[in-house]
């Protein structure tokens, strides 16, 4: 079972999108959380120890998530997916993109 983990800033629209449209997959077990204090759900340490992939949308996000969780990243696949915020929840652009970009990178 890979584990797979997507973090944007507020978790309300690309990270929970990124959960829905993955969720399904055969084999993948999914979660979404976001890097504000204020996110929907709040990104934490149990959610990147738990994690094998961790797809952020954006290089401020991979900062942020190495800043922070940086002792515990060793053996995590870190991914940027540079995914601007302008997009709304389950926005058909937004889902071709996650579709034409998550699955290769999970091996």
């Amino acid at each position: 079972m890979k584990k797979i983990l997507f973090v944007c800033s507020q978790n309300k629209l690309r990270s929970p999108t990124a959960e829905a449209v993955f969720c399904d997959y055969e084999n993948w077990e999914v979660r979404s959380a976001g890097l504000n204090n204020d996110a929907e759900i709040p990104l934490g340490l149990e959610d990147i120890q738990w994690a094998e992939y961790i797809f952020v949308m954006e290089k401020i996000h991979k900062k942020k998530v190495q800043q922070q969780f940086g002792s515990v990243l060793k053996n995590k696949k870190l991914i940027c997916l540079d995914i601007k915020d302008n997009y709304k929840y389950m926005d058909e652009k937004l889902i071709q993109i996650l579709k034409d970009s998550v699955p290769h990178h999970v091996k």
